[in-house]
């Protein structure tokens, strides 16, 4: 079984600032940051201070797009390109500033 791949969004609710990441492990890559981010040591510095200052609670987390493996090509293995493609595509949509 294949792990969830896509885009997810950490905004904060005052600013509108957001973090926007692809993955192919949502769930993962989630949990992860979130775990940084709760302990302090996120390599996202400017999202790191706020999260520290303003509180979890200004937060919200989540899953903005999923992106689906090709049916065609079981070998592929690299969605790199196409969830970066996706990325600048969300980017272009979404108000306010990235972090």
């Amino acid at each position: 079984m294949k792990p969830d791949m896509g885009l997810f969004i950490i905004k904060a609710k005052d600013s509108g600032r957001y973090h926007l990441e692809g993955t192919q492990n949502l769930k993962g890559k989630m949990n992860s940051l979130l775990f940084q981010l709760k302990m302090g040591s996120s390599y996202y510095k400017e999202l790191q201070k706020d999260w520290k200052e303003k509180g979890e609670d200004n937060f919200t987390v989540e899953i903005v797009e999923k992106l689906e493996y090709d049916k065609d090509d079981e070998a592929k293995t690299d969605y790199t390109d196409e969830l970066e493609l996706l990325k600048m595509i969300w980017q272009d949509k979404l108000p306010g500033k990235p972090y």
